[in-house]
């Protein structure tokens, strides 16, 4: 087969680099650009020198600065002058929108639905491949930025030491209360990937105590991540963040609930989204009880718990436990 047939347009290879340098807060690095992204990688597949992608990739830079594209040159961490390891990024800040804009929690349900099916339909197979392999070497990508749609979302504190860790292949510790639970237990792990799911941050990785993999949500994280000395292989982040995705969608396949939701609530903006039409109603897949109870009991009146008896119980416990607080503060 001719090797040209796989060859990516240079108008494509610059669209490809845009999405992953938008899509990672962190950067990326040159290897990481050449080896992932759609354009280079097929050139280097092909026989191309790594000088010659080099060359490639710098006057690709060029065309998108002078194109008004705003590409950042990030050094080291603990030296910003040392440009060995340069990471490259689109500072997603060039694109946010002005601070003094509000939406209603309805609002934002609709931007983000919007947002989600105008990604998926703009943006390239290619592409897309290449976000994937991104994610596979442990660096977070951003996939509601996909085809520069917008996302409305919150990070929690933990995020930003538990990406740099992966970056650096560094043990972690923190404190994890499991669901059910009010005690915290310290936890040791090699942190492999970060992604979201069901609109939550979770960390992927290795638990040292344990022996075993396991993923944690990171608002369960209950004190500071400690980033220590201890390294481990780095060759381990390969494919975690696509592992990670497909344990979290079959837990959730086996965990369905049974929901009645009002209509033109904010409850049915968000769940239908994510659910499945029933004659009673539609089943939502979950993986959590303890987060997704807290949810649906958010939603007030909007949405009742039909099936299973555990996560209505849970729902019920929270909605007492809330009117009793109030009848506290009101007596």
């Amino acid at each position: 087969m001719n090797g040209d047939s796989h060859r990516t347009a240079p108008e494509e290879r610059l669209v490809n680099l845009v999405v992953a340098l938008l899509a990672t807060d962190q950067g990326l690095t040159k290897d990481t650009i050449l080896t992932s992204v759609a354009g280079y990688r097929e050139q280097g597949a092909g026989g191309a020198s790594k000088d010659a992608l080099e060359k490639m990739f710098e006057r690709d830079k060029e065309n998108l600065r002078a194109l008004g594209v705003p590409i950042e040159t990030i050094g080291d961490f603990a030296d910003p002058d040392d440009l060995r390891e340069a990471r490259y990024r689109v500072p997603t800040a060039e694109y946010s929108l002005p601070v003094d804009i509000d939406f209603s929690p309805a609002e934002i349900a609709v931007l983000n639905l919007a947002s989600g099916v105008w990604g998926e339909s703009s943006m390239s197979a290619d592409a897309r491949s290449g976000l994937r392999k991104i994610r596979a070497l442990g660096i977070d990508v951003d996939a509601p930025i996909i085809g520069y749609a917008p996302r409305i979302s919150l990070r929690e504190p933990s995020f930003t030491p538990l990406q740099r860790a992966i970056e650096q292949a560094r043990v972690v510790e923190f404190d994890y209360i499991k669901g059910g639970s009010d005690a915290a237990h310290r936890r040791r792990i090699q942190p492999l990937a970060l992604l979201e799911y069901e609109g939550r941050w979770h960390v992927y990785g290795f638990d040292v105590s344990l022996g075993a993999e396991r993923t944690f949500l990171l608002t369960r994280i209950s004190s500071d991540v400690t980033v220590t000395r201890a390294s481990f292989d780095a060759a381990l982040r390969e494919g975690a963040g696509e592992k990670a995705l497909a344990g979290l969608t079959a837990v959730a396949e086996r965990q369905r609930a049974l929901l009645e939701v009002e209509p033109g609530t904010e409850a049915a903006l968000r769940l239908h989204r994510r659910g499945i039409p029933a004659e009673q109603g539609i089943h939502v897949p979950y993986v959590d009880a303890h987060i997704f109870a807290d949810e649906l009991a958010s939603y007030g009146p909007e949405v009742r718990v039909v099936a299973p008896t555990d996560l209505r119980n849970l729902v019920i416990d929270r909605l007492e436990r809330t009117r009793a607080l109030h009848e506290e503060a009101v007596a």
